[in-house]
């Protein structure tokens, strides 16, 4: 699943026919728990799932993986050039470093040529507006021009999430200037038949404005 609105890899086909990713060597970039790492083992593919968080990759090794984990930074990949065939990331690592070609030229060096790497990131738009899932979160509160991080802190003051806010240009001119070529850019509409309700996530705010971006990225 590539983003709240429910857009499935089986029906988008962004790493391409589910039948051609048997024995494709895939990188996932943020993994979390490793959700698109153990489909990917489903359909015969060789995942390896990468996460900044150790927590998270062992909520990974709680459910269970037939599959390597690692734990490192996304903007310096521990793995030789030319070692993967596919890279994806959804709403993984990208949003939440302040230099996303830093991540984009790592992921271009690790893909073999003619690999491509699709991302999902939330959609740039969506900063000019609250984060909100009723009518509150239709009306403009900020300039969408304004790339100032979002930030949460703790009580000391140390900041515990950030999450930095690019353009649609400027995601665009990233993967551009890292050495991709881009093929699509996926904006996925709310369908009917999701009625659930996730934070700024809603039925009412999916319809109107988009939420997510996906980018179909490579590597020549």
């Amino acid at each position: 699943m590539w983003c709240p609105e429910g857009l499935d890899e089986v029906e988008a086909e962004l790493l391409g026919p589910p039948e051609d990713l048997k024995g494709r060597d895939v990188l996932e970039i943020g993994a979390g728990a490793a959700q698109c790492s153990r489909w990917l083992t489903a359909q015969g593919a060789r995942p390896v799932a990468l996460d900044l968080s150790h927590r998270q990759l062992q909520h990974a090794l709680r459910i269970g993986v037939s599959f390597p984990l690692v734990c490192a930074d996304a903007s310096v990949l521990p793995f030789a050039d030319g070692s993967f065939d596919l890279a994806c990331s959804a709403y993984g690592a990208l949003p939440f470093v302040a230099d996303p070609r830093l991540v984009l030229r790592e992921v271009r060096r690790v893909l073999r040529p003619g690999g491509r790497f699709v991302f999902s990131v939330t959609h740039p738009l969506r900063w000019a507006f609250p984060d909100e899932p009723g009518p509150e979160g239709l009306s403009v509160s900020g300039s969408y021009f304004d790339r100032t991080p979002y930030v949460e802190q703790d009580d000391e003051g140390l900041a515990v999430y950030v999450e930095h806010h690019r353009t649609l240009g400027d995601r665009v001119r990233d993967v551009v200037t890292s050495g991709f070529r881009l093929v699509d850019l996926v904006e996925p509409e709310w369908p009917d038949w999701n009625t659930s309700e996730w934070g700024g996530w809603s039925p009412l705010r999916g319809h109107l404005i988009p939420g997510t971006a996906i980018f179909v990225c490579e590597r020549d």
